[in-house]
């Protein structure tokens, strides 16, 4: 079972959370917010390009706006291959975390 990159579940999660919001900028900004962890924007274009490749997410062209000079926003969504590659995600992570000792978080000094 091929499982997907960390970048690629916190890509995919962040697509599934914004629905028909999800564009490069925004992603970022939910990655950034869920993380705590700044993400440049072109940070996520690799493993979108990757994803699009392996079918876990589709992109479409947004209608131009004024804003952007007339360019298009590429709106993303997760696909049925998509949301099966999340569950088994986490399904790994419940077997990972299953199980363990509490941990002890001690003040040191």
């Amino acid at each position: 079972m091929k499982l997907i990159s960390r970048i690629e579940e916190l890509v995919l999660v962040s697509i599934w959370r914004l629905q028909e919001q999800a564009y490069g900028l925004s992603i970022v900004e939910e990655m950034t917010k869920v993380t705590g962890k700044t993400w440049l924007t072109g940070s996520i274009y690799a493993s979108l390009a990757n994803m699009l490749k392996q079918g876990l997410v589709e992109a479409v062209e947004g209608e131009p706006t004024h804003e952007r000079g007339g360019r298009r926003k590429i709106f993303y969504s997760v696909t049925p291959a998509g949301q099966r590659a999340l569950q088994r995600i986490e399904k790994v992570h419940v077997a990972l975390w299953a199980g363990l000792p509490p941990f002890e978080f001690r003040r040191k000094g």
